[in-house]
């Protein structure tokens, strides 16, 4: 009797196809990080620089990573830092931007 074989995927994190996947990961931490960086960062005025620069590189490294990832886990914790690193990066733009009272 032939019956469907489902893959086990408790045994990884994030890749749900049982192969390592050390580039994504990497970016997807480096997402989540910079994304709750520039989101916590973004509540306090003064800190505008640091929100909106480590926003923009955590949307740069979010997009990347949307492009070579391979799971579902994966973008689903892509989008999370993408979504931090989005509002963080257009909060910091709004209280002085990128190089806001530098020049």
């Amino acid at each position: 009797m032939a019956q469907a074989l489902r893959p086990n995927t408790a045994g990884s994190l994030f890749a749900t196809d049982d192969r390592a996947h050390p580039v994504q990961d990497a970016l997807l931490a480096v997402t989540l990080v910079l994304g709750a960086v520039s989101f916590i960062t973004a509540m306090f005025h003064s800190l505008h620089l640091l929100s909106s620069w480590t926003g923009l590189v955590g949307i740069f490294t979010g997009a990347y990573g949307q492009w070579i990832s391979e799971t579902t886990r994966e973008r689903f914790g892509l989008i999370l830092g993408l979504g931090a690193s989005a509002i963080g990066f257009f909060l910091g733009m709004a209280h002085g931007g990128l190089f806001g009272g530098l020049f």
